[in-house]
């Protein structure tokens, strides 16, 4: 009885952050000498319903497993664990709603163990604790068998550490499917997308990565039927790009370029140079398109040979540049008038230095047309 008492001070220190209803669920039981009762399960299941949240079948999943039990030593060191090294109440309540087995894991054989090897892999502080919490599963496969061969195998694609954490942020659930992977990377080796290649195939688009194998070879075959050669940088982009718009997509938005005096092959060849340029919403085309050939006036091989033009941000770059150039000409300002194109293309840094900061006597004026909109707000 002593040990139960010393337990709940120590328990109560360490989860100061918790709710008290929180605590208090678990440590009621540590005054226990007997086993639930079946009016106590029921308020167990009614307590993880409304105080954390667990649906039914998770709720009863719990309390089977705690209903046996004349005190849950195991929960209690679970979340001492966990907030041991840094997750937060509802980093650890999202964790357990998620997978509630976790809190019948035992710490020292399985949990640490696991923690371990994506510290060791990078993840330290907020960054392993997100990761976790955002990825609970992971917890629940095999460190030996699952686990540790699947971050050997996103290692030896991903070389670059900053690069390694970015993709297992942005999708930690493929690793429990690390052998599809390595199937399929296979594959795409056979077709050119080598080293760099295949890293930022996997930085762009890693669900690509866990696809049916017939999935891959249909935009990898579709890609190089538009002319995409083989081991190339813009190969990976084109996949990428194939890979996230359905044909019908693809083909609306090629009709939608054509609409505004594009042949098919103009169209093609604008994708071929830019590839992300279908990923670009049907109203920001429309919207760019109108401008550059009827307010700018540009000849359409200039939209040919630079698409890229068309992703800008019309309210951050396009339309406040295109301010300013007028601005230049009207006040004959440059001894040689450059292209508007030329303008807009420059670097933020350049652009300020070449075409504001050294005219000192209407920098204000210029400036004001080019951040008029900022300054307003």
């Amino acid at each position: 009885m002593q040990s139960l008492k010393s337990h709940h001070a120590v328990s109560s220190s360490l989860f100061n952050q918790f709710s008290y209803q929180s605590m208090t669920f678990f440590l009621s039981f540590s005054t226990k000498s007997r086993c639930l009762h079946f009016n106590e399960t029921t308020s167990i299941i009614d307590y993880l319903n409304s105080d954390l949240q667990f649906s039914r079948t998770q709720s009863l999943y719990v309390s089977k497993r705690v209903s046996g039990c004349r005190f849950p030593q195991n929960p209690l060191s679970v979340l001492t664990f966990f907030k041991q090294i840094g997750f937060s109440q509802s980093q650890i309540l999202s964790l357990i709603r998620q997978r509630p087995q976790i809190l019948f894991t035992n710490v020292e054989k399985i949990l640490r163990p696991k923690i371990q090897l994506f510290q060791m892999s990078g993840f330290q502080g907020y960054e392993l604790c997100s990761f976790i919490s955002k990825n609970p599963s992971i917890l629940t496969h095999s460190l030996k068998k699952t686990l540790v061969p699947s971050v050997e195998a996103i290692r030896k694609i991903v070389y670059d550490q900053k690069d390694f954490i970015l993709v297992l942020h942005r999708c930690g659930w493929i690793l429990p499917k690390y052998k599809r992977i390595m199937e399929n990377v296979v594959f795409l080796e056979s077709c050119g997308i080598l080293g760099t290649h295949l890293s930022l195939l996997l930085k762009l688009h890693p669900r690509l990565f866990v696809a049916q194998r017939s999935t891959i070879e249909n935009n990898v075959s579709r890609a190089v039927d538009l002319g995409f050669r083989e081991n190339s940088r813009m190969l990976v982009h084109a996949i990428h790009t194939l890979s996230c718009l359905s044909d019908k997509t693809f083909e609306r938005k090629l009709k939608l370029i054509n609409c505004f005096g594009f042949s098919k092959d103009e169209g093609l060849q604008m994708f071929k140079r830019t590839p992300t340029l279908f990923r670009t919403s049907e109203k920001k085309l429309k919207v760019g398109m109108k401008f550059f050939l009827h307010t700018v006036m540009l000849p359409k091989s200039v939209l040919i040979h630079q698409p890229k033009i068309l992703m800008y941000s019309m309210e951050d770059r396009v339309l406040p540049r295109y301010k300013v150039f007028q601005l230049l000409k009207s006040k004959n300002l440059c001894k040689k008038v450059p292209s508007y194109i030329h303008v807009l293309c420059l670097s933020e840094e350049m652009f300020l230095d070449k075409y504001i900061s050294q005219f000192r006597e209407n920098a204000e004026e210029l400036l004001v047309a080019y951040k008029g909109h900022y300054l307003e707000a």
